[in-house]
């Protein structure tokens, strides 16, 4: 059975010339002459590889990749982009939105038909690979420990780091996995419709994210932002998938978390809708004080981030913490806020 290949080309020349070299290459090929068309033909027929434009009307191929990478279908078809430019802003972003190559216009036929059989046999080898090592994996799950099976794969798995302020994920974004961190600090936020945040949590080490958006397939309820240099490792979807179904006491680990953070998470609405604005900045620093595992009482976070954990205004946020500053209940360098009475934050009347 012929590969299928995918042309969004904006460009009625370029475009039914490519499809000429590749029906000749014997590919079954579907072409389309803007981005929108593009993404439903490659919804509706799951292309082998995708071949696209970059600056076209309707959506352009930017737009195009991240259509594709948000639907369960499409996300890892190979995708070469194509273009007329050459410049390294170019080539960077479509490398960091996850395009596997680039040729610049104009190229031969070889040039062509070379990149898209490269990375046919690279996605064949891949999927060969995944497929022998599921069937390893299912021989052995007997007589493997679940837990212990997932750190293994945990600790096999690289960590890539994420620059203060750099986003993980967006809300919205489909889920690709769940997230460990494995050094730093990341908060979580959602934006209010007149673009004010709230912060929803804040992960340390140890503390995985997007636990939701895996058991439920679904797409991330919140925004995933670095608060300092950190390191998070990605355990892929497909690969979650395979060790919860496989893995019974993984699953359990994992709906026990769940459970705990939606509590948390409740509790914090409850707090921002009946508390007082003294009441929820001390439910607030100790809500940090527990999620940072703080050995030495310290909480390192800036105005605006309390402001949006606490769904405050900065200014608010000030006056509040003069005021327990004042009152002996904390001291407070810059962004470094050390708890000095514990039990006055817990006592604090509403």
């Amino acid at each position: 059975m012929s590969k299928k290949v995918l042309i969004i080309e904006d460009h009625d020349e370029i475009r039914e010339n490519l499809v000429e070299i590749l029906e000749m290459a014997q590919y079954t090929v579907f072409e389309a002459e803007n981005g929108k068309i593009g993404v439903d033909l490659a919804i509706t027929h799951v292309p082998d590889i995708i071949l696209c434009d970059i600056m076209m009307p309707e959506l352009d191929g930017y737009g195009v990749l991240y259509m594709l990478n948000r639907n369960e279908q499409t996300i890892g078809i190979p995708f070469i982009f194509l273009t007329a430019k050459a410049e390294y802003a170019d080539l960077r972003k479509g490398m960091e939105l996850g395009a596997d190559d680039y040729l610049v216009k104009p190229f031969d036929d070889m040039e062509l038909l070379n990149a898209i059989e490269i990375r046919l046999k690279k996605k064949a080898a891949n999927d060969l690979s995944y497929h022998s090592k599921t069937e390893e994996f299912k021989v052995l799950v007997e007589k493997i420990d679940g837990l212990a099976e997932f750190n293994k794969i945990i600790e096999e798995k690289k960590s890539r780091d994420f620059k203060k302020n750099q986003v993980i994920y967006y809300e919205d974004d489909y889920g690709k996995g769940l997230y460990l961190v494995t050094n730093g600090r990341i908060k979580t936020i959602k934006l209010a419709k007149d673009g004010r945040e709230l912060m929803t949590g804040i992960y340390g080490k140890g503390d995985y994210l997007g636990i939701n958006a895996v058991l439920s397939d679904s797409s991330y309820a919140d925004t995933a932002t670095a608060l300092e240099d950190s390191k998070v490792c990605l355990i892929p979807l497909d690969q979650m998938e395979t060790i919860l179904n496989l893995y019974p006491e993984v699953a359990r680990k994992f709906i026990h978390l769940l459970s705990k953070d939606n509590r948390a998470k409740e509790e914090q609405l409850l707090e921002l809708a009946y508390h007082s604005v003294r009441k929820k900045m001390a439910a607030t620093l100790l809500r940090l004080y527990g999620q940072q595992n703080i050995d030495d009482n310290l909480i390192n976070i800036s105005r605006e981030d309390l402001a949006a954990m606490a769904c405050m205004a900065t200014e608010t946020v000030s006056r509040t913490l003069s005021d327990f500053k004042d009152e002996l209940l904390i001291d407070r360098i810059g962004t470094k806020i050390t708890v000095l009475n514990h039990q006055g934050l817990f006592n604090m009347k509403n």
